[in-house]
Parts: C-alpha cells; sequence; structure tokens
C-alpha cells in the first residue's frame, strides 16, 4: 500500500466515524448500510474484471450462497454467526473452485455466459430448495460477537464499514504486491505472462475464488442486518447491478468500486419517483458510462490530478 492511499484510507476511516453522528436517522444509515455490502461485492468484481481481465456476471451466485449458507448455519444449527460467515466463504469458495476450472479455460463472452449460467443455477436452486421456497425465511439471527449482539442501523453501520475498510486495505496490498503486478500482466497477456513463468491457470484459480470470498462475506452481513431471505434478491438483475457500480466507479481502481457502490446504491433512493424505470436508468447509466467514462468517475478523476501534476 503506498502512502497517498494509506492517508485515503485513514481519511475514509474518519469520514466513517463521524458519519453517524451527522447523519443519526435510521434510514439514511440503513442506505449507507447497503452501499457498504455492496462496495464489498464490487472490490472483488474489480479484481477480477479490471485486474485479472476476467469477466464475471455470476456475482449474484457467490453473494447468494453467503447469505442462505450463513444464515441456515445459524438459525436452524446455532452456530454462531461469525462461525457461520466462515463456513459461508468456504462454501462459496468451494463452489468458485468447481466453477473456475472447467470455466477459465474460456474467455470474453463465452466466460461471461458460463458465470452468468452459473448465478442463474444458485438462483434457480435457492428458489425451489432454499428454505421457504419463492416466498423466503425470516427469524435469522442479527450478528453477534460472542455475548454481543449487532442489530440496531447505528452499530451495524460501524461494523460494515469498518469490514469495508478492512477489505479494502487488504485489496491495496494485494494489487501492489508481486501478485498484483502479476494480475495487470496476465490481463495485458497471458501469452506473455506464461513466457515470463507465471503460473496462469492457477492465478485466474486465486483471484476467483477471492472474488466469490468478498461477494460471500457481503451476502453474510446483508443476511443478518435484513433477517429475512428470498431468493428475488440473487437474480441476475443483481450481477449487472455490481457490474454497473464498478464501471461506473472506475472497474480498473478499487477505490472505484467504493465510489460506485455508494452511487448506485442512492441514486435509486434519490429517484423513488421514477422506480418503474429503474431498468431503462441503469441501462442508461451503462451505456454513458461506458461511452463517455470508461475509466469511470475514479479514473478520471485521478487522471485529472495526475495531468495537474505533470502540467507543474
Amino acid at each position: 500500500m503506498t502512502r497517498n492511499q494509506f492517508i485515503a484510507i485513514l481519511i475514509l476511516l474518519a469520514l466513517v466515524f463521524v458519519f453517524p453522528n451527522i447523519f443519526s436517522g435510521s434510514y439514511i444509515l440503513t442506505v449507507a448500510i447497503f452501499s457498504g455490502i455492496n462496495a464489498i461485492v464490487t472490490m472483488g468484481l474489480c479484481i477480477l474484471m479490471g485486474y485479472a481481465g476476467q469477466v464475471s456476471l455470476g456475482q449474484a451466485g457467490f453473494y447468494g450462497i453467503g447469505a442462505y449458507v450463513s444464515a441456515i448455519m445459524s438459525l436452524k444449527y446455532g452456530i454462531p454467526v461469525l462461525f457461520s460467515i466462515i463456513i459461508a466463504s468456504i462454501i462459496a469458495s468451494i463452489a468458485a473452485l468447481l466453477l473456475a476450472i472447467p470455466a477459465l479455460r474460456l474467455k470474453g463472452h463465452y466466460l461471461a455466459v458460463a458465470t452468468l449460467g452459473f448465478g442463474e443455477i444458485i438462483y434457480i436452486i435457492l428458489n425451489e430448495w432454499g428454505p421457504g421456497g419463492p416466498s423466503g425465511f425470516g427469524n435469522i439471527p442479527h450478528f453477534n460477537i460472542f455475548s454481543i449482539e449487532i442489530k440496531t442501523p447505528y452499530q451495524y453501520f460501524y461494523l460494515v464499514w469498518l469490514i469495508v475498510i478492512l477489505l479494502l486495505g487488504f485489496s491495496l496490498n494485494v494489487i501492489n504486491s508481486r501478485i498484483g503486478r502479476a494480475l495487470r500482466a496476465m490481463h495485458e497477456s497471458e501469452t506473455a505472462s506464461a513466457s515470463v513463468g507465471i503460473n496462469i491457470p492457477e492465478l485466474k484459480i486465486k483471484v476467483f475464488i477471492l472474488g466469490a470470498i468478498f461477494a460471500s462475506i457481503a451476502g453474510s452481513l446483508y443476511a443478518h442486518f435484513v433477517t429475512f431471505l428470498s431468493p428475488s434478491g440473487f437474480s441476475l438483475f443483481y450481477s449487472i447491478l455490481v457490474l454497473i457500480m464498478a464501471v461506473v466507479g472506475g472497474i480498473s481502481n478499487i477505490w472505484g468500486a467504493v465510489v460506485g457502490a455508494v452511487i448506485i446504491t442512492v441514486l435509486p433512493e434519490l429517484l423513488k419517483n421514477f422506480r418503474e424505470f429503474d431498468v431503462l436508468a441503469y441501462g442508461f447509466i451503462l451505456t454513458v458510462s461506458l461511452m463517455f467514462m470508461r475509466k469511470g468517475i475514479v479514473g478520471i478523476i485521478t487522471e485529472k490530478l495526475g495531468e495537474k501534476r505533470c502540467s507543474r
């Protein structure tokens, strides 16, 4: 992690600390919590697509695995929530491994279709065989650490955003490490990367599992906050929504995941009166971003700051 990135994380930590004291309403805090949860999923996608160049439309599947497994483990088997989240992440990792071995032999659109199919399979399983079927199930335990239960929006806001900051720091360290350089090299040219000794299949599998773990953690946090789950929240639409968040923020910049997640989560709340046109709105945002902001908001800001430094 560079010095500037460390300073940026400290600034984000300070903003998180003061935010509930400025915006104390439960509704605003709830939107902020969902922004943080979405940011975790989007970070995993940014590492997978923006740095490794692997297209995925199956994040909703891993998100659903994390939510359902964690909820079932804690509700039906009485396993502490923290351990339920860990178990869910392990199962999501296994699912990612089983998907990655055959799917990552594919590239581009073919890989996108394969991951899309995986997401739809998970959705069908949850819909047909999940607890409560299409109607879902409730009474999921709140997040708890030993005897401390975290259930109010105020408490959960700090929990979610602390995890966001920890995963953000972890992601930045990965990106700036030898593995991160290998990911960027693989993105540019798999043939050239393999020629200098990079194990492409192993690297692809590892980054795919990492993206699945991020989505699983986010799903678990979602489940123990809302305490009710139904399959409708884990459809293809959510995978596309996460993709829009990554593109808008900047898919090649891990900070873009946070910025894009916050913007796309908050935007529907500002446009409540036009919710029946949400699909059209998301499609328009994605098209405009791809046409005029290919580097995303964070990418554009970073580029402009770089130009100003060079002009000096």
